[in-house]
């Protein structure tokens, strides 16, 4: 049921995205009178499709292979490569017959499709959920065997990587990674220290996920009713800081001590205001006392319908400038980050197990801009490679021909196959492992 659920979700998200970033070139294409030939979710294989109807000149259908979609437009050398077209005479209806700025806005139709319904995706997300993350401001970090390894440990306050101070705590790993960190500050105890980053673990942050959970403080909110403890003097507030004498600075650490204790009564040490007090507390045989414990710091934004419009843009800027810091590590071979490149087998790791409204959006949200910055990449085949050649025509007056187009299409699709192989080599990897 999980894998059906995931395997819907990826299906419709993908499909969205696709009839989205095709109607940019759609649109733009029939404006400027471009004929459009096809129009396809998916691609067809030798002109067998799963359904296909027609709706004026434009052939619109689904295809068997879930890579992606095209449009087929008419006087334009693309991964059809239909080159018999190109050596008849140009006709007015066709894409190489208009001037170059025209071409290039249906070119780049896809792309600010994309980034627009980002923005409409994320205005609606921040309207109805707002958004929340906890602070890093008095939050303390509970590393995991990478990051103790780099020279965190437990209980650590990260104050600052290099000259930026993060917010968000959920993004502590993320910081790490794209900004190139070389020192991070960090509180230990009472004392502020530098930790210097090596730049070789960069690889391995991107491929090690929980590497800063959260580290809680044993201070208590609330005694269980019906745990074990109710009525042992434990009040809101109070910090428990060791039991039978063991120190337990936090939840982490105290979970490894009580499992010892399974079972007994021990003795809690409880800070209290300026005091210490020594309460006996029942340890049950899951090495738990039945206690709810205090909650780190949330930040909650709220937003109304207008100021949710600015809100959507901001987090659209802010996915954009994080995803174009990601692909900068993919230029840096030592980083390792191509190893976390993957296919839409990784995509459905993704999503949730169970529907949720939110997390979905998110994703499709974040898959968006993914998207729309891909295609802007130059390289042939891609909507990057025909903006760079038309570009290159507008400044230079001088249209690239036919031939050249098509062995750069063919390169561009090489390229992409390339990186096709190396996605799914590292799907398979990874689910094997």
């Amino acid at each position: 049921m999980v894998v059906l659920v995931k395997t819907l979700q990826v299906i419709l998200a993908l499909s969205l995205l696709i009839i989205v970033h095709e109607l940019g070139h759609f649109m733009w294409a029939r404006i400027f009178g471009i004929k459009v030939e096809k129009f396809y979710i998916f691609f067809d294989v030798r002109g067998h499709a799963i359904a296909r109807w027609h709706w004026g000149e434009t052939e619109f259908g689904i295809g068997w292979i879930p890579f992606g979609g095209y449009c087929k437009i008419a006087g334009m050398v693309d991964e059809s490569m239909d080159l018999e077209q190109l050596k008849k005479d140009p006709q007015p209806w066709e894409f190489r017959s208009k001037p170059a700025w025209q071409r290039l806005l249906v070119m780049a139709g896809g792309v600010l499709n994309n980034f627009i319904f980002a923005v409409v995706v994320y205005c609606l997300i921040a309207g109805i959920w707002g958004d929340a993350y906890i602070s890093n401001k008095n939050a303390h970090i509970a590393p995991n065997e990478l990051a103790q390894e780099m020279g965190f440990r437990l209980g650590d306050h990260i104050i600052a990587f290099d000259d930026y101070e993060p917010q968000d705590f959920g993004m502590l790993q993320a910081d790490l990674a794209r900004r190139n960190v070389r020192t991070a500050s960090i509180l230990r105890d009472s004392d502020t220290l530098t930790l210097y980053i090596d730049q070789s673990y960069i690889g391995d942050v991107l491929n090690s996920p929980g590497m800063f959970d959260l580290a809680l403080p044993f201070i208590i909110d609330s005694m269980r009713v019906d745990g074990p403890n109710a009525n042992c003097g434990i009040e809101a507030g109070d910090r428990i800081v060791a039991f039978d004498g063991t120190p337990v600075g936090y939840i982490q650490d105290a979970r490894q001590v009580l499992a010892g204790l399974s079972s007994q009564t021990v003795s809690a040490s409880v800070l209290r205001g300026a005091d210490t007090l020594s309460v006996p507390v029942a340890v049950d045989s899951l090495g738990q006392i039945g206690v709810y414990l205090r909650m780190p710091e949330v930040v909650y934004l709220k937003y109304s319908a207008l100021e949710a419009i600015p809100a959507g843009v901001k987090l659209t800027g802010e996915t954009m400038s994080g995803y174009i810091k990601d692909l900068g590590l993919l230029l840096r071979p030592s980083s390792g980050a191509y190893k976390s490149v993957g296919s839409f087998i990784a995509i459905g790791q993704v999503f949730p197990s169970v529907w949720d409204w939110y997390r979905f959006l998110s994703i499709l949200a974040l898959l968006s801009v993914m998207l729309g910055i891909m295609n802007l990449l130059p390289i042939p085949a891609l909507d990057g490679g025909h903006i760079l050649f038309t570009l290159y025509e507008m400044i230079t007056r001088r249209k690239p021909g036919v031939k050249f187009l098509a062995v750069m299409q063919i390169i561009g699709m090489a390229l992409l196959f390339g990186l096709m192989i190396l996605a799914f080599g590292n799907d398979i990897g990874r689910l094997i492992h």
